[in-house]
C-alpha cells in the first residue's frame, strides 16, 4: 500500500526525465487527437489530412505549454521543498484542469463552438485526463523500471558497500562525473546550498567541506543501503557519527560526535526516517 505522505521518488523530478516525459507526452497527444478526434477537431470539416494534421500539431503544442511550466516550476520546487505523493497527484490535477481549460476556451472562442462554455470543459477535463494520464503511468512505471535495473546492475557490479569503513564513497556532479570520493568513516554530514551540496568530512582532525553541483534528492538516491540518511530537506548524515538524539522545542536536533561539528535538524517529515535508523541500530548493538 502506497503511504502518500512519503516524498515521490527523485526519478520523478529528474531533468531528462522531465524531459522525456514532456516529448512523450507530446507524442502522445498528437497521435491521440488524430485517430479519437477530440476537442472539437470534428468541426474542422473540409481539411484534408495533412491540413488536420498540421492544425492538431499546432494545437497540442500550444496546450503542452502548460506540461512545460508546470514540470519547471516543479524542477524548482523540489530543490527547495520536498514533495509527496500527496502533492505530486494535486499538481497533475491541476495540470489536467489547466490544460483542458485551454483546450475549452479554444473550442469556444476559435473553433465558436455552440456548447455551453461548462459542457465544453466537463468532455476537455474528460479528454485531456486520458492524454495526460495514460502517459504518466507508462513513463512512471518504465522510470520505476529503469531505476530498479540500475540499482541491480550496480549490486551485480558489487557497489553495494558491504563494509561501510572500508569503502570509498564516490560524489558524482549532476551530470555523473566523479569530483570527489572519500571514506564512509571520515564523512560527517550534506548540506544543501541553492543548487550545490556542500560535503562536510574529517581530514587530518579538522573538518574540511568540498562544494558539488548536485541536489540532495539525486545523493538520496546514489546511497540508497548507506546509513547516510536525509534528515532534514537540507541536510543528509552520516548516522555513524550521531551520538546524541535530542527534542528541543523545534523538534528533533542530531548531534555528532565531533565538538565542533553543528547540530543537524531533523524535520517532521523525516522524522521516521531518523527513528528507524536509530531502532535498526538498536536491534544491531543489542545483539
Amino acid at each position: 500500500m502506497v503511504d502518500f505522505q512519503k516524498n515521490i521518488p527523485g526519478y520523478l523530478t529528474q531533468k531528462e526525465n522531465i524531459v522525456k516525459l514532456i516529448f512523450f507526452t507530446a507524442l502522445f497527444a498528437l497521435v491521440f487527437i488524430n485517430i479519437y478526434a477530440p476537442f472539437g477537431v470534428e468541426s474542422w470539416f473540409a481539411l484534408t489530412r495533412l491540413q488536420l494534421f498540421f492544425y492538431s500539431s499546432f494545437v497540442i503544442l500550444t496546450g503542452v505549454l502548460v506540461v512545460v511550466i508546470s514540470r519547471v516550476i516543479m524542477y524548482q520546487t523540489v530543490k527547495r521543498f520536498s514533495l509527496n505523493y500527496i502533492h505530486y497527484i494535486i499538481w497533475v490535477l491541476a495540470e489536467v484542469l489547466f490544460m483542458a481549460l485551454f483546450y475549452s476556451i479554444y473550442e469556444k472562442f476559435i473553433l465558436h463552438d455552440s456548447r455551453q462554455f461548462d459542457d465544453l470543459l466537463k468532455v476537455s477535463v474528460q479528454n485531456t485526463a486520458l492524454v495526460l494520464l495514460l502517459p504518466y503511468s507508462a513513463l512512471w512505471l518504465y522510470f520505476s523500471w529503469k531505476d530498479k535495473k540500475l540499482m541491480l546492475d550496480e549490486i551485480s557490479h558489487g557497489q553495494t558497500y558491504p563494509d561501510n569503513s572500508k569503502n570509498m564513497i564516490p560524489f558524482h556532479d549532476e551530470k555523473g562525473v566523479l569530483r570527489f570520493s572519500i571514506k564512509m568513516d571520515n564523512l560527517l554530514y550534506l548540506e544543501a546550498s541553492d543548487n550545490y551540496v556542500q560535503v562536510s568530512y574529517l581530514n587530518k582532525d579538522k573538518i574540511a567541506h568540498f562544494l558539488l553541483r548536485n541536489t540532495l534528492k539525486q545523493m538520496e538516491a546514489d546511497f540508497i543501503g548507506l546509513e547516510l540518511i536525509r534528515c532534514h530537506r537540507s541536510y543528509m548524515v552520516n548516522f555513524d557519527k550521531v551520538k546524541v538524539i535530542r527534542k528541543d522545542k523545534d523538534g528533533l536536533v542530531l548531534e555528532l560526535d565531533i565538538p565542533t561539528v553543528i547540530d543537524i535538524p531533523v524535520s517532521k517529515s523525516y522524522v521516521d526516517n531518523v527513528i528507524k535508523t536509530f531502532s535498526k541500530f538498536s536491534a544491531f548493538v543489542d545483539k
